[in-house]
């Protein structure tokens, strides 16, 4: 029988993983990347990688060790804040970490993809459309051209070009639109900042409305809104313009205390607002033949359990798994989905929970009580799905 032929929508965390552990195993893969470099796109801020689902999708790869070495030290601190700057929290992180180390995305997206072979990834090729063909299946690229392949793996998030095979279910807003701010060598340029943050993560939250994110060389922050869905366009704020983007973001925070609102005053000039999409939590579907999603495109959910990455890596590599130990790519998507489904739910679940406790009136004391009860730091910085799945979230 001739091998498959594999094809990845999106050189995300999620389609690298399962294109760098199906390599290892001489399974030949091609990855299409609408984007034309992997710098063409900011990628986001710092991410806490789990023992029990990310590092174990790095180790499979071979890259667990590369992985540890790019780690952030001081990394998995905690510090919640309200908007007077008040310190509720200020936790550090303990001798040997907490199972949860922190790395720039950006970095560990290089590592993936210069673990691949030169080639395996088709830069600047933009999916527009996928259907049934009359063996597997066919995309179209935006210049027109097409291919066909035997399995079709989505891995293009949130708005995936390959979802409509599977189900007609698209993301709704969540209510909440983050614009995302970063302070580069923050030690050096903006070291008043880098005290209040600390090198972990920091949480500045009171009356629907949070200024937070990560510590470090970088400090990377999200400035969170209830706004309408239509915030970004209506608000009369011109997004290119840098200088125009701080005074609005400051009016938005203008009763919070200066030590807060400096970190908008002082953030570098790529400002990138983005309102906040999830799926429906619990999205199934019933199996088509040679297509599945990973990542975003099986169950985008609001970044506010700190699962999204995670999710991403292990997905790629349980479905690089089950293609690798089954003859019959049926078997395998069955038994990728059969493992991913009660997963992205529960995490979704959790995401949907974190975003209702941090956006509330008032200062934040629902968060607060809960770290409270818990018995050592330790489980302080445990990832944040079992916060946000305690049957007690209030303490």
């Amino acid at each position: 029988m001739p091998a498959p032929g594999i094809v990845v929508v999106g050189a995300g965390l999620s389609g690298l993983v399962c294109a760098r552990i199906l390599h290892q195993h001489g399974m030949a893969v091609t990855v299409y990347e609408a984007d034309a470099t992997p710098a063409t796109r900011q990628q986001g801020g710092s991410l806490d990688i789990h023992t029990d689902t990310g590092q174990i999708a790095l180790e499979e790869a071979g890259l667990h060790e590369a992985f540890r070495a790019h780690t952030h030290i001081g990394g998995e601190a905690l510090r919640v804040l309200d908007k007077t700057a008040h310190v509720h929290l200020n936790h550090e992180e303990p001798p040997g970490g907490n199972g949860r180390p922190e790395i720039d995305r950006r970095i560990l997206r290089q590592l993936l993809v210069d673990s691949l072979e030169p080639g395996t990834i088709a830069w600047g090729r933009k999916v527009v459309a996928a259907r049934p063909a009359a063996s597997g299946h066919e995309l179209e690229f935006a210049d027109g051209a097409t291919v066909r392949a035997d399995l079709v793996v989505g891995a293009d998030g949130a708005w995936s070009k390959i979802r409509p095979l599977l189900t007609p279910e698209q993301p709704g807003y969540t209510g909440i639109t983050l614009v995302e701010i970063r302070l580069s060598d923050a030690a050096t340029r903006h070291p008043d900042a880098l005290a209040l943050t600390g090198r972990g993560s920091f949480f500045a939250l009171s009356g629907n409305k949070y200024l937070g994110g990560h510590g470090g060389d970088t400090i990377a922050l999200g400035c969170g809104l209830r706004v309408p869905e239509n915030w970004i366009t209506d608000s009369g704020i011109d997004w290119d313009d840098p200088a125009d983007a701080r005074l609005a973001l400051q009016r938005e925070f203008s009763d919070w205390a200066p030590a807060l609102t400096d970190l908008i005053r002082g953030c570098d000039d790529t400002i990138w607002p983005r309102p906040i999409y999830a799926l429906p939590t619990g999205l199934t579907w019933q199996p088509v033949p040679g297509v599945t999603l990973v990542g975003d495109a099986a169950h985008l959910m609001s970044p506010f359990a700190g699962e999204g990455a995670n999710l991403a890596l292990i997905d790629g590599a349980d479905l690089a798994r089950a293609i690798i130990d089954h003859d019959d790519l049926d078997t395998a998507l069955a038994t990728y989905e059969k493992a991913m489904f009660p997963r992205g739910a529960k995490s979704a679940a959790a995401s949907q929970k974190g975003l209702d406790m941090m956006f509330v009136d008032g200062p934040p004391r629902k968060l607060v009580r809960f770290f409270r009860t818990m018995s050592t730091v330790s489980r302080l910085t445990k990832p944040f799905q079992r916060l946000f799945t305690s049957k007690n979230p209030e303490g």
